[in-house]
């Protein structure tokens, strides 16, 4: 047993391998590709540039420091805005299942919410509560609560009934339940609503830069195509699809982290 258990880790890790250099070579050859066509102008490098064009904007900018105020308040608002977003939307979906009174009397309002577009609402926020940070955290909160909220209440109440009764049996509380079966139960939800709360931060927060600020990457993704400058907006971009990576890198590990063995139980 413990020589097919060798045989199958280093099977894995010799598919990990091929999979990361597969990756790796793709991506090389995606920039090599990129960047022969727009020094050869197989497509128009004012529009789309090429990577060691956009490279040298990022190097120049990071040099001279003035990327850093931008990266540093996009990265704060996203944050804030992710932090918040799941922390409200699990705190509402434990009261909602809590007091079942008031799920049904808010489980209406919260499908009319889901539907609308949230980004209309960007210009409510900016009148009431100012062009700035807030402004943008509410935009960021507006997309992310909801989907938190409605995904998680929906694993609460997806849990197994016979668990529930077999703690019951036992003489547990309400408390009690939602502790030991309700919320471990709901642990994968919650970790992949995590996962997506990330991408859904970014596009609160791009969206509230691109209609009020005036210092964050999405402010600079404006500034860039207001004066023709699609290097600029590219790098931005750049800038961000990495950030993104690494956050939503952060939540993968703590899902290992969370969930580490529950597939072997």
């Amino acid at each position: 047993m413990g020589e097919l258990h060798t045989r199958f880790k280093e099977h894995k890790r010799r598919i990990t391998a091929a999979v990361i250099t597969t990756q790796f070579v793709l991506l090389l050859l995606f920039i090599g590709l990129w960047e022969a066509a727009g020094r050869k102008n197989w497509i128009d490098p004012l529009l789309f540039s090429y990577p060691s064009k956009m490279f040298l904007q990022l190097w120049k900018t990071m040099v001279d420091g003035s990327i850093w105020p931008h990266v540093g308040m996009t990265v704060t608002e996203t944050v804030v805005g992710f932090l918040l977003g799941t922390i409200l939307g699990t705190v509402i979906a434990a009261l909602l299942w809590w007091f079942p009174f008031l799920s049904r009397v808010f489980d209406p309002y919260l499908v009319v919410l889901n539907s609308m577009p949230k980004v209309a609402l960007g210009p409510i926020f900016i009148v009431g509560l100012g062009p700035g940070f807030m402004s943008i955290v509410a935009i960021t909160l507006s997309i992310t609560v909801i989907i938190t909220i409605l995904n998680i209440y929906n694993r609460f109440r997806e849990i197994d009934t016979g668990y529930i009764k077999v703690v019951r049996l036992f003489g547990a509380s309400r408390l009690q339940l939602f502790k030991l079966v309700i919320l471990p139960g709901s642990f994968p939800v919650i970790i992949s609503t995590l996962k997506v709360n990330v991408g859904l931060a970014w596009i609160g927060v791009i969206v509230g830069e691109f209609l009020v600020a005036k210092l964050g990457l999405g402010y600079l993704i404006i500034y860039g195509f207001q004066v023709f400058n699609f290097t600029l907006v590219l790098s931005s971009l750049i800038v961000i699809a990495v950030v993104a990576t690494v956050m939503y890198q952060l939540v993968a590990m703590l899902e290992r982290k969370l969930t580490e063995g529950w597939r072997e139980r």
